[in-house]
């Protein structure tokens, strides 16, 4: 079974290649994608404190990840912690790996205080949905954005 833990500084380069799994369809790679930008990124995450990368590690291969972020103080709800990504490994689906990450996230927005935590997901992503739907979220939305 795969063990869920915070990343290491020193694996920001073996976590990047995982967001190969959010490109895959029915995703795709965002128009700005730029690979140093986003290893800079994932290691500031990884580093940072109110923010952090967990991953789902089984016999010492990565099969799991899920950003985390302490975001901002909502006035209507208090301390917010917005997950970003998660994917895990496409051979690995359906084995409780997602959940995992999902109930690891929860427990370290708890640990800072956060009352709720949230994530968007792109219609497109049916099978994410039915999983989001299986854990029982307090409420959905619709999310709108703009690329800048």
């Amino acid at each position: 079974m795969a063990t869920v833990r915070p990343a290491r500084p020193d694996e920001a380069d073996a976590v990047l290649p995982l967001y190969e799994w959010l490109f895959a369809p029915p995703g795709s790679k965002p128009a700005l994608w730029d690979e140093v930008r986003a290893r800079a990124a994932l290691a500031a995450t990884i580093a940072g404190d109110d923010s952090d990368v967990l991953v789902a590690d089984e016999a010492d291969e990565l099969i799991g990840f899920c950003t985390a972020y302490l975001d901002m103080h909502s006035v209507r709800f208090g301390p917010r912690v917005w997950i970003e990504d998660l994917a895990v490994h496409p051979d690995h689906r359906s084995r409780g790996i997602g959940k995992a990450l999902l109930d690891a996230a929860k427990d370290w927005a708890r640990a800072r205080g956060a009352t709720h935590l949230e994530l968007d997901s792109s219609f497109a992503r049916q099978d994410a949905h039915r999983f989001y739907e299986r854990e029982r979220p307090s409420w959905s939305s619709r999310s709108f954005g703009w690329q800048l």
